[in-house]
């Protein structure tokens, strides 16, 4: 309870009463549900279908988490699938709140594997944003969504983005030093 003591509100999830959205609402759905009430005012009437729709098994919390960080990043780089109507500084908020929402979800399940991975992945798709290349966030989130879809699985957004460096990497004038440098003895 680190809010003063106030209890985090349950977690929403579609297909389950009581959660703010209606019971066949998708999980973005539900994300908009537990928003802050300042961001819940910009919420579209109806949220889009779920970007990663029957990637997570219904109810799962990762699949919830995925869904609130996705439409996080969309606030910070992209347009938001489920709200409108905000400025840029509104927006950035509203992208962080939507971060600390789904991490804090996979903290308080102590999930410290998907809270990695997300991590990763937040700090690598911006990378990617930063050198214009939205081609390699897209390969991150699909790389990382594979991974949390599959607990243990091998992969996610830390590989693929070594591979995509190593891939698209141009040599520059260091390399040749370090080809032509020889250990010193």
């Amino acid at each position: 309870m680190s809010d003063g003591g106030r209890e985090p509100p349950p977690v929403p999830v579609s297909g389950r009463p009581g959660n703010g959205a209606p019971e066949d609402a998708g999980v973005l759905a539900a994300v908009v549900a537990a928003a802050e009430p300042s961001l819940r005012e910009h919420a579209l009437p109806q949220a889009p279908e779920d970007r990663f729709a029957g990637r997570f098994a219904p109810g799962s919390t990762r699949g919830f988490v995925v869904e609130a960080i996705h439409e996080g990043w969309l606030m910070h780089y992209a347009e938001p699938r489920a709200f409108a109507g905000m400025d840029d500084d509104l927006r950035l908020l509203g992208g962080d709140a939507l971060f600390a929402l789904g991490l804090e979800r996979l903290a308080a399940e102590a999930d410290l594997e998907a809270v990695g991975e997300l991590a990763d992945l937040i700090s690598l798709t911006a990378q990617a944003v930063a050198k214009a290349r939205f081609d390699w966030a897209d390969a991150l989130w699909e790389a990382s969504v594979a991974r949390l879809a599959t607990s243990g699985a091998e992969g996610g957004a830390a590989a693929a983005f070594v591979s995509l460096t190593s891939e698209n990497r141009q040599p520059d004038a260091s390399d040749r030093f370090a080809r032509d440098a020889t250990p010193y003895p």
